[in-house]
């Protein structure tokens, strides 16, 4: 018997709007629960196939799926410490490379294919993916502060996730002070090496914007997702005047770093540098931090979604400060109500389309775009291939959930298919 599944959380905005989506499509869609799903640990013998019919029978009282449309929404983390990151990276990585095993020995047509969201989790390997197929993106100042070994050595993929900003809500956020009126900025990413102490790894990011003469900057983990562990960084040489931005911030009682939702503004320049060579140590990517196109006295970028080669929703995040995500009290406004010429909007949905074909496997992708103040020249920031929440639209029309139904749907009602590897 056919069925279309979700894999995901229940309660959440993304299950609850992708099941009105669903029953606006007139289609039945099973939720599998992530605390429920059953995976091979790292020493296990036991084959995903035995894995998962053990678990049918536990769950589903059935011997067996025949076929399966299975979409996948990320998991629930339950910390918000800064220097867990990359374990609970990793440990999703681990999930999804055990959902491509079992896609492969499985009749299972993914919506996303594990291995392309797992690939994309990656944003440096992401970023050079795109800018090798001639796509304009933010550019990143190369070889800064690595801490952990390179992608390729990872079995060719990246890091991973933490989750979407309606995840961070319920797992014990600090609170920071109201972040201060900021000056517009860009985007940006970094990582670095675990030999030198705190401040001597921000030296070398001076030492490397200075070489570069690119005085203001984005620093990401390669593995973060919501802001977590995300930084904007000014300096001006002569003076020796520095800016940090950050939702990060450092435990009253133990010391280690937290992700919050609100920003603060660092400017002692002790504190700046302690507070940059902790974030590097998380593997992260550094990126020109640009100056962007403004809307009534807001800076702002783009998230747009396309799926199966369509744009179907495009939102601008205004700011009054560097980092854009709407859960840090920014602003949100449809794409058409900026006001933009006709032919800028062409170009971000053409440049968006031609990203989301670098990653064949993705159906669905969230795009973070920059317009370059002035110029309104577009640039990718960022792929995500689970970036469909968006609360503007599940509110209106739901039409992001809605076409992944209408997909669903079709997948239901036509031919046997069997995905190929």
């Amino acid at each position: 018997m056919r069925q279309a599944v979700l894999l995901g959380s229940p309660g959440t905005k993304r299950t609850i709007y992708l099941e009105k989506g669903a029953d606006a499509a007139g289609v039945s869609v099973r939720l599998l629960d992530w605390k429920e799903f059953p995976f091979c640990g790292g020493d296990s013998q036991e084959s995903p196939v035995r894995r998962w019919a053990g678990w049918e029978n536990v769950f589903l009282n059935e011997a067996a799926w025949e076929d399966v449309f299975l979409k996948i929404d990320p998991p629930l983390w339950e910390s918000c410490w800064l220097d867990e990151l990359n374990i609970l990276a990793q440990n999703y990585e681990k999930k999804l490379q055990w959902l491509a095993e079992l896609g492969k020995k499985r009749q299972i047509t993914f919506l996303n294919k594990p291995e392309d969201i797992r690939a994309i989790l990656d944003k440096r390997a992401c970023k050079r993916l795109l800018a090798e197929a001639g796509i304009p993106v933010t550019e990143e100042l190369d070889g800064v502060g690595r801490t952990v070994p390179a992608a390729e050595t990872l079995d060719g993929v990246g890091r991973a996730v933490l989750p979407a900003a309606e995840t961070l809500d319920g797992v014990g956020q600090a609170v920071l002070p109201a972040a201060e009126t900021l000056d517009d900025v860009g985007q940006a990413v970094l990582p670095a090496t675990e030999t030198l102490d705190d401040v001597d790894q921000a030296e070398l990011l001076l030492d490397a914007m200075e070489r570069r003469r690119i005085f203001q900057v984005f620093i990401k983990p390669v593995c973060g997702s919501g802001a977590a562990g995300a930084a904007a960084f000014r300096w001006q040489p002569r003076s020796g005047r520095m800016i940090l931005y950050t939702c990060a911030m450092e435990h009253p009682e133990t010391g280690r770093l937290v992700n919050t939702k609100r920003l603060r503004r660092f400017t002692d320049r002790k504190q700046v540098l302690s507070m940059i060579g902790r974030l590097l140590k998380l593997d992260c990517i550094v990126e020109r931090w640009y100056a962007k196109a403004e809307h009534s006295g807001f800076s702002y970028d783009l998230r747009a979604v396309v799926q199966d080669g369509r744009m179907d929703f495009i939102l601008a995040r205004l700011s009054s400060g560097p980092i854009t995500n709407l859960h840090l009290n920014n602003h949100p406004l449809k794409g058409d109500a900026l006001g933009l010429p006709r032919h800028v909007m062409e170009d971000v949905e053409q440049l968006c389309i031609r990203a989301a074909k670098c990653y064949p496997g993705l159906r669905s992708a969230g795009i973070d775009v920059l317009l370059e103040k002035g110029s309104l020249r577009p640039r990718i920031i960022e792929l995500n291939g689970q970036g469909d929440l968006i609360y503007q639209d599940i509110y209106d029309q739901n039409r992001i959930y809605l076409h992944q139904a209408e997909m669903m749907k079709e997948w239901l009602y036509t031919e046997r298919r069997i995905n190929l590897p």
